[in-house]
């Protein structure tokens, strides 16, 4: 399989970088050039706002990249940087990137040029069957939630209620969102966050809820039947509890703790960027 290699920040990333990893993804092994805290400040004059150890935690958790690694020496923004056991077949990038003085240094190199276009990354796909994990016969876990700006801590609940079993994450629903969390909400449409939400490893398959209210994910869960519903401690709700014990799930809170060395966040504050 060829090897294609994508370079840059990754500060914040949001649907239009996991719709690029995911394109890109479909030329070759993804192998993600990072780069570290120091480069970043280098290349664009300010700190990144998500620190290198946050970054490389986060991209490895998408399903599409098969590789990372950190640059911490500054490359040249038209050149891909040394690295030892780095051997691309093809660099990968956006058409906002994309420079004459690029494609001369692939061609001089005999590495292949792909550039994707903003059309090519438009929409949110719903690929389950193409893109989804195969259920593994475990008991199957559930949860539920907005996700209005998908970040480190959602990526660590999804990957500890994963331990639970084969993970389906419910997506509230817009009108949903905005009758529980009020007017502004959601940030972001139902569809580009379930996609978001389906591109992290972690989850088997994500689905956005047809329901209201805090149990707005019961037609899916009859639709289902998973053995296990799992909750942070921020959404442990006397409803949830009221349902599984009426239909004979399993309730499971999960504390809302921060991968180790990472900060604490919250899409609250996130939204403020």
């Amino acid at each position: 399989m060829k090897t294609v290699v994508v370079t840059g920040s990754f500060d914040d990333v949001r649907s239009h970088d996991l719709r690029f990893l995911e394109e890109a993804a479909q030329v070759g092994a993804l192998h993600v050039l990072l780069w570290a805290d120091d480069v970043v400040q280098a290349l664009t004059g300010r700190a990144p706002q998500f620190p290198e150890a946050e970054r490389c935690y986060f991209l490895e958790a998408v399903r599409y990249v098969a590789r990372l690694t950190l640059v911490t020496d500054r490359p040249s923004p038209d050149a891909l940087p040394s690295l030892p056991g780095v051997t691309p077949d093809v660099w990968a990038v956006r058409a906002a990137d994309d420079t004459p003085q690029k494609r001369v240094y692939c061609a001089t190199r005999g590495i292949a040029y792909r550039v994707f276009t903003d059309t090519e990354l438009a929409g949110f796909p719903d690929d389950a069957g193409g893109k989804m994990q195969e259920a593994g016969g475990k008991k199957e876990a559930l949860v539920t939630g907005c996700y209005d700006w998908l970040h480190s801590g959602h990526v660590r609940f999804f990957e500890e209620a994963a331990t639970l079993g084969d993970l389906y994450v419910v997506v509230g629903n817009d009108a949903n969102v905005t009758l529980l969390k009020g007017a502004g909400h959601p940030l972001l449409t139902q569809d580009e966050r379930r996609y978001v939400v389906e591109s992290i490893r972690y989850v088997t398959q994500a689905l956005i809820s047809t329901g209201s209210g805090w149990m707005d994910a019961a037609p899916e869960i009859a639709r289902l039947r998973p053995d296990i519903y799992a909750v942070n401690e921020d959404g442990d709700k006397p409803e949830k509890r009221a349902f599984c014990a009426e239909h004979g799930l399993e309730y499971v809170v999960l504390k809302r703790l921060p991968k180790a060395g990472l900060p604490r966040r919250t899409s609250t504050d996130l939204r403020g960027f």
